[in-house]
């Protein structure tokens, strides 16, 4: 993140949400007002260690005083969870980027249906807040394994909305699980569907929408960790600079991400697994071979942009717009 586009803010608070979820409070390190975000929105924390992660942000847009993030405790993390919880504490200072909206909402909708999965309630919450606020019609579905490992139940239950929320909890009785196919079964017109969570209850959700024919411009999805695995069918290829005609090779084992950072070429990233967008990168020639959970298929099958931390090309070179 380049500092034009850094924040400073000071942790002024940590509280355990649930089993291994921590929120954390953010706020301006010089107490002034921090910049506006909608709902759905993200920033990016540099972390220690030298690792940035993007965390939705959870509290309610119109506040200018706070960000609010939750960070679940993530025993397959890669580091960014186990920081979070274990390294950063009360009255720390750290830099996170501007908001940014990857997830909005779609507010010419006539009714929204929101699905959350574990903490991914944290940008469909704040989604939730919003279209109460603005007296939008929805419905939301919260998804956990259990009541003590869901966050922001107290929050939901004490709201002016909470009769349009409902709770499944995996360990509960059969009756109260969600039935993804039967609530997907009839898309009505102008319903759009967000969703937010694990991989696996994503992909499901999304499975089931698309055998109901729900138009693709209808699903808003974001995906908080993408599975980025070698193939050993990747090959190496050449990625050439537009701006220079520089060409940088990327080796079969390697990102063109990394590959281009070991060039000296500098690339804006954070997930570094195909989720945030943060690097998209328009492509001018060559046809990109996408491994990403960010482009719609539309997108993908358009072929003039990829996501250079994950995917990787078809063909033998790909001309990029840097």
């Amino acid at each position: 993140m380049s500092k034009a586009s850094t924040l400073s803010v000071r942790v002024a608070r940590k509280h355990v949400e649930a089993v291994d979820i921590c929120t954390f409070e953010l706020v301006s390190a010089d107490a002034s007002p921090l910049p506006a975000f909608s709902a759905g929105s993200h920033v990016d924390v540099q972390l220690p260690g030298g690792l940035t992660r993007p965390y939705s942000l959870c509290n309610d847009p119109t506040e200018s005083h706070r960000y609010v993030i939750a960070v679940l405790r993530d025993p397959a993390s890669r580091g960014g969870s186990r920081a979070m919880h274990e390294e950063v504490v009360e009255g720390q200072l750290l830099q996170i980027s501007l908001p940014k909206n990857h997830f909005p909402l779609a507010h010419d909708a006539r009714r929204h249906l929101l699905l959350a999965g574990g903490i991914g309630v944290t940008p469909i919450l704040c989604m939730a807040e919003r279209l109460a606020n603005t007296g939008a019609e929805f419905e939301m579905h919260y998804c956990t394994r259990a009541p003590e490992r869901t966050a922001f139940r107290q929050r939901i239950a004490d709201a002016a909305f909470a009769s349009q929320v409902h709770f499944h909890f995996d360990d509960g009785n059969a009756g109260q699980k969600l039935d993804i196919e039967a609530l997907l079964a009839a898309p009505a017109s102008g319903v759009h569907l967000y969703v937010c969570g694990p991989k696996g209850f994503m992909d499901a959700v999304l499975k089931a929408a698309r055998a109901s024919s729900w138009p693709e411009a209808r699903l808003h999805t974001e995906y908080f960790a993408g599975e980025v695995a070698a193939s050993g069918a990747d090959v190496a290829f050449d990625v050439q600079l537009a701006s220079s005609g520089r060409i940088v090779r990327v080796p079969a084992g390697k990102t063109v991400i990394s590959a281009l950072a070991e060039a000296g070429v500098d690339v804006p990233f954070s997930c570094e697994q195909g989720v945030c967008g943060t690097c998209l990168t328009r492509v001018i020639e060559g046809t990109p071979d996408h491994r990403d959970l960010y482009l719609t298929p539309e997108e993908q099958a358009a072929n003039d942009q990829f996501l250079p931390c994950c995917s990787r090309a078809r063909t033998p070179r790909l001309v990029l717009d840097l």
